[in-house]
């Protein structure tokens, strides 16, 4: 009997030139836009596979971090963006490809769980990957619940789970912080999650737990208050 090969897995997205020329130009023009102020980026470490966290105020969100941290970054992006017709699509297709986006589909399942080993296998890689545990976006300015998902790709990867703190993405305006007295987008990185306590803990429970400090920390960094409930508009 002949032995049937294994399906070769999927390579693995990464960023291309597209994605450093990208944020050679985005950082001084955010830098002249919103002079962003940056604290904790040397807690980014400078090696091996890294978990961002964040919470999700705006779409500004998904450029502001790449361009605040010190190593290229992954994001999950939309899957319809990489499923339009003629050249705009093409375009699309290749664009997100080029800065390493993995797809996403908003649903539950082998959809969801697919975006999950996608991620999970940039960080097996070494690389930086970042994902909002709410879910999407907050419209009333809380932090919501998290899902599992983030705590699920930690846990697999045992990757250093990095909180981040987003404030004034959702409201600041360009160019406001040259009017006296308007704030500034700021963008805070924790310190890595102690996760050790957790080893040999059941992985239903850990993954629990994992999600709540997770959450706790980006709510000190954020200075959020917890909503105390999953997004309303989010599906996991």
């Amino acid at each position: 009997m002949t032995a049937t090969a294994s399906p070769t897995p999927a390579p693995v997205p990464r960023p291309g030139a597209v994605y450093f020329i990208g944020r050679t130009i985005l950082r001084p023009v955010f830098w002249v836009m919103y002079r962003p102020r940056i604290v904790g980026r040397a807690n980014l470490p400078e090696h091996g596979a890294v978990l961002l966290v964040s919470n999700h105020l705006s779409s500004l969100d998904t450029l502001i971090i790449p361009t605040s941290a010190t190593r290229p970054v992954q994001f999950l992006i939309k899957a319809s963006y990489f499923a339009g017709r003629g050249m705009l699509g093409r375009f699309k297709r290749w664009f997100f490809s080029s800065i390493g986006g993995v797809p996403v589909h908003r649903a539950t399942g082998r959809d969801a769980r697919a975006a999950l080993d996608a991620g999970s296998s940039i960080l097996r890689a070494g690389s930086v990957f970042a994902v909002f545990p709410e879910g999407t976006r907050s419209r009333d300015g809380k932090l919501h619940d998290g899902h599992g998902g983030a705590a699920w790709m930690a846990r697999d990867t045992r990757a250093a789970v990095v909180p981040v703190g987003l404030i004034g993405t959702g409201s600041v305006k360009p160019l406001s912080h040259l009017l006296p007295g308007k704030p500034r987008v700021e963008v805070h990185f924790g310190e890595p999650l102690d996760l050790t306590d957790l080893e040999g803990i059941p992985d239903g429970r850990a993954r629990r737990e994992i999600t709540e400090r997770m959450m706790a920390a980006i709510a000190r960094l954020s200075g959020q208050e917890r909503s105390g409930s999953v997004n309303a508009t989010s599906r996991d």
